[in-house]
């Protein structure tokens, strides 16, 4: 003779469905922040072409490069200037991906151009590269005409960003290989020209006449097809507002490749 099973009481079955219902709702809750927080990411991913960051000496096409790299952080750790930055969550999926901000501290090519693209394991920084001359990050311009010195016959007297900015650059004159410190390297010219004075690659941008008067002591910045996109002359730019900056490439930056 089997005992009669006692059916649950109402207030039971309502406390466990209200606890299904709370499981539900929190499992949807979840399922909708992962969906959101990949969306943003993909988002992020699709806005890189709308401000690009500038990449390393090297990098391949921005869409191959973000698929190549694994994002291990060695081309940081051997940048003997310490240029290159990792970019963090709100860069989405470029987070962890290295990126340069060129005004803060340009890449002076103090190893040559090699050093980070030999520490790559997976050619996201391509291979091809062997010397500064061959590497394609952008392309300098002047942005801001009426902020340039030399457009105005203006000279720089004193460090070129002030005594208190952090950046490094190689002054071949006084150490082949060490960096130095901008904020101690005073200059005192009659005409600004330190966007050609400081450029590693050699004819990449001159100063040009803007009349024909030769009286007429200002100059323009000119850049040439040489350029690399170094972002030096953007961070050695007196000038506040910033009259030159580079724009960055997202294609046609591998070695034998057009720009793009």
């Amino acid at each position: 003779m089997t005992v009669e099973q006692k059916p649950e009481a109402p207030e039971k079955r309502l406390v466990k469905g209200g606890e299904e219902r709370r499981r539900l709702l929190r499992s949807v809750v979840v399922g909708s922040a992962v969906v959101c927080a990949s969306l943003a990411g993909l988002l992020d991913h699709r806005l890189a072409h709308a401000a690009p960051r500038l990449r390393p000496p090297g990098a391949i096409d921005e869409e191959d490069f973000l698929a190549a790299c694994i994002k291990c952080g060695q081309c940081v750790q051997v940048c003997p200037i310490r240029a290159i930055e990792l970019a963090d969550l709100t860069d989405g999926i470029g987070n962890g991906v290295p990126y340069i901000v060129a005004r803060d501290q340009a890449c002076d090519f103090s190893c040559d151009a090699t050093q980070c693209i030999l520490a790559c394991p997976t050619g996201a920084l391509s291979h091809s590269v062997d010397k500064k001359e061959q590497v394609k990050m952008g392309v300098a311009k002047l942005v801001d005409a009426d902020a340039c010195l030399a457009r105005k016959g203006k000279g720089w007297k004193g460090p070129a960003r002030g005594t208190s900015h952090h950046a490094v650059l190689r002054y071949p004159d006084i150490d082949r290989w060490k960096a130095q410190p901008i904020a101690g390297h005073a200059y005192d010219l009659d005409l600004c020209d330190l966007c050609v004075r400081e450029c590693p690659i050699e004819g990449a941008i001159a100063l040009e006449p803007v009349s024909n008067d030769p009286a007429d002591r200002r100059r323009t910045p000119v850049v040439k097809a040489s350029c690399v996109g170094c972002g030096v002359c953007e961070m050695m730019c007196p000038s506040d507002p910033l009259a030159i900056r580079v724009e960055v490439k997202t294609t046609g930056r591998t070695y034998g490749g057009t720009h793009g």
